[in-house]
């Protein structure tokens, strides 16, 4: 039997406040339990979420020392004595909260939320509960799998008809590329929802994916068809002063088009194998795409790219090149983050 690691290089967020306080510190590996899994971490990749837990502006509940992030792949190098499903070599990725087997969240599956509520993964080794872990798709690389899951390719490999929306025309093009078969520019079409209406002959969409939050929840419950959803993802957009008009009356076409407005905080371990089938049975429709990569050294380098906006799809720090990922070549874009740190591109799904 191979040696193990006793020590482990991570990142940590000494304060809260600027991912400029991002130290890189040498800790000793948790020993191995009966049901964990020691996995070295290969890649990681961010979302906004690890931007805005370092600014201040996502509240974990602390405000020093967090272990950042929570997506990740990495390889299985040594399993407790009660594990039987994962061997050593095994590819995996970690559910985002480590607790949420099934079923939806509660206090207890929140508290183990990576990356914020309980230690992430920017670090070169960490355990897992063995429950915790799911196999990603074989045609993907460990970058490629750390940014799952993702939006736009999972609408179009279920069969979905895609109407994406972006403030680039450069930007649409590529989701174009990616399936998307209608396009709105949001910064010349401000009225976007009433250019769904036109392209779904008036009903509206069945789902708004909706990112944006209190800057764009009023178009998104007027673009979607009554009896229709809106799952609540993100709230990167910045709310306007509008709540003495009409358009703030979210209440309102909410009851009267019996809308299904739902918060999503993440799924579950057994959500995340249904997505991966998904993505197995559809390698041409489903692979993830990389902006760019950055070593581990230069992690606060990575989040100020993402801050920047300017990339075009999804920001990775790569810990280690597993044999896999030697000579795979990374598209450039992630299509829920077209729109950079904003994630500003929300996917309007409408019947095949």
């Amino acid at each position: 039997m191979s040696i193990l690691p006793e020590t482990t290089r991570e990142y940590v967020l000494t304060k809260v406040g600027a991912y400029r306080n991002l130290e890189i510190r040498e800790s000793p590996v948790p020993k191995l339990g009966a049901s964990d899994v020691l996995v070295k971490v290969h890649a990681v990749s961010l979302q906004y979420r690890d931007l805005a837990i370092s600014i201040g502006a996502y509240n974990v509940g602390k405000n020093e020392n967090i272990v950042p992030c929570s997506d990740m792949a990495g390889e299985v190098i040594a399993v407790g004595d009660d594990v039987k499903e994962w061997n050593q070599g095994d590819r995996v990725c970690s559910n985002f909260s480590t607790g949420h087997l099934h079923g939806d969240p509660d206090e207890a599956s929140v508290a183990t939320s990576l990356g914020g509520q309980s230690p992430g993964v920017l670090t070169q080794y960490r355990t897992f509960p063995a429950d915790a872990l799911v196999r990603f798709p074989s045609h993907l690389s460990y970058v490629q799998a750390s940014t799952l899951p993702f939006g736009l390719q999972l609408a179009v490999a279920s069969g979905a008809t895609v109407i994406a929306t972006s403030s680039s025309d450069e930007k649409l093009e590529i989701a174009a590329k990616l399936g998307a078969k209608h396009l709105i520019n949001y910064r010349t079409t401000p009225d976007w929802d009433k250019e769904i209406k036109r392209i779904t002959n008036g009903l509206g969409v069945d789902h708004v994916l909706e990112v944006g939050g209190a800057g764009t929840l009023p178009r998104s419950l007027s673009a979607v068809r009554m009896g229709g959803s809106v799952p609540l993802i993100g709230f990167i957009s910045k709310a306007r002063r509008i709540f003495d008009t009409a358009e703030s009356n979210l209440i309102l076409p909410i009851i009267t088009k019996s809308v299904d407005v739902r918060g999503v905080y993440i799924g579950s371990v057994a959500q995340f194998r249904d997505m991966n089938r998904l993505i197995e049975a559809n390698p041409d429709k489903v692979v993830p795409v990389i902006d760019k990569v950055f070593p581990f050294e230069n992690a606060a380098s990575a989040y100020a790219h993402l801050e920047s906006q300017k990339h075009v799809g999804k920001v990775v720090i790569e810990l280690s090149k597993g044999i896999s990922d030697t000579n795979t070549k990374h598209t450039a874009v992630l299509i829920q983050y077209i729109d950079g740190a904003r994630r500003a591109l929300r996917a309007y799904v409408t019947p095949p």
